[in-house]
């Protein structure tokens, strides 16, 4: 509690004059009964009155300290303090067929979407976007905070596309890059991130990967690249005549490429072959992109009057109730 007016609360020291003024001064002014001798009034016993003769002047001073609250407008506020500095991410995820090898339960992507929705969940204050490749690349879900609609769409990436056609098949890395860091390059943020993730090596796409790195580095976007899946063969579904049946596909990681894209924009490769260490390295990136909170104060005032001025009211009805029965003088 505070008092918005506080220079009242100077008038408080009114009560100094009056409790000198109560004791001595007004005393000369009451009846009196002049006695040769006190002497056998000295061990009689005093009655309660007299023993709370004072209680109205102590009434009227807790009486006038109430009034000069009042007059000072007492107030409560309720403060908070909530200013966030969100990041911009961008996830750059591989959907080329490769993606639905079964070295990871139950394949690729859906591990990698996933661990992806997980990291989401738990960046509440960031802007996220969504893009995704295979031999071509677009945008899945531009930048939002509305993380609802983002897990929803990309829980709808399908695993088939390339297969099916819908795009080119292959591994874009570049293109897909390039995809994430131009959603980017307008971003306001002091912190632009793309995470980036494939099981393969840049085979197709007019950008290259280090064309695209250089451009993120320009920009000041920092881009983690992963590495997901095995180095060797891996159980890859395919259709035949309407039916799936399965091959053992080899495939192969640019773990070299990666890790240069990381080291230039001042990101980090990093590389896994299970859903616990793809977990562990998005827990990683977490900890790594903090969302960054100002300190800016909000509040709202209220009055608090109301106890202060109900406890007058109360105190001047007992005081004059006081004055005029019990403690009743007859001059």
């Amino acid at each position: 509690m505070f008092f918005a007016d506080k220079g009242y609360l100077l008038l408080l020291l009114l009560l100094i004059p009056y409790v000198y003024w109560y004791f001595v001064y007004r005393r000369k002014g009451e009846p009196t009964m002049r006695m040769s001798d006190t002497y056998a009034y000295q061990h009689a016993p005093k009655s309660w009155r007299v023993r709370f003769i004072h209680l109205p002047m102590v009434l009227r001073c807790i009486l006038f300290v109430l009034v000069i609250l009042i007059l000072a407008r007492p107030q409560t506020n309720d403060a908070w303090k909530k200013d966030v500095e969100g990041i911009d991410i961008m996830l750059a995820i591989d959907v080329s067929t490769s993606m639905l090898a079964e070295d990871v339960t139950p394949n690729r992507m859906e591990v990698a979407k996933e661990v992806a929705t997980d990291f989401v969940a738990d960046r509440e204050n960031d802007n996220i976007g969504l893009t995704i490749f295979a031999g071509e690349a677009f945008t899945q879900c531009p930048m939002t905070t509305d993380h609802a609609a983002l897990t929803n769409l990309l829980h709808n990436v399908r695993t088939d596309i390339a297969a099916n056609g819908l795009i080119q098949d292959g591994t874009a890395v570049g293109m897909g890059l390039a995809n994430a860091v131009s959603r980017l390059k307008d971003s306001k943020t002091k912190s632009k991130v793309v995470i980036l993730l494939t099981d393969g090596s840049n085979n197709m796409g007019d950008i290259s990967p280090l064309t695209a790195a250089q451009i993120a580095k320009s920009l000041g976007i920092r881009v983690y690249t992963i590495g997901f899946g095995t180095n060797g063969v891996a159980r890859y579904p395919i259709q035949v005549n309407g039916t799936t049946q399965y091959i053992q596909s080899r495939g192969e990681i640019d773990t070299k490429t990666l890790g240069e894209i990381a080291s230039m924009t001042n990101g980090k490769f990093y590389r896994a072959q299970s859903r616990s260490e793809l977990k562990k390295i998005y827990h990683d990136i977490d900890q790594l992109e903090k969302t960054k909170f100002k300190s800016s104060s909000f509040s709202k005032h209220y009055e608090a009057f109301q106890p202060f001025a109900l406890a007058a009211i109360i105190v001047l009805l007992l005081e004059v109730l006081l004055r005029i029965t019990i403690f009743r003088r007859i001059p």
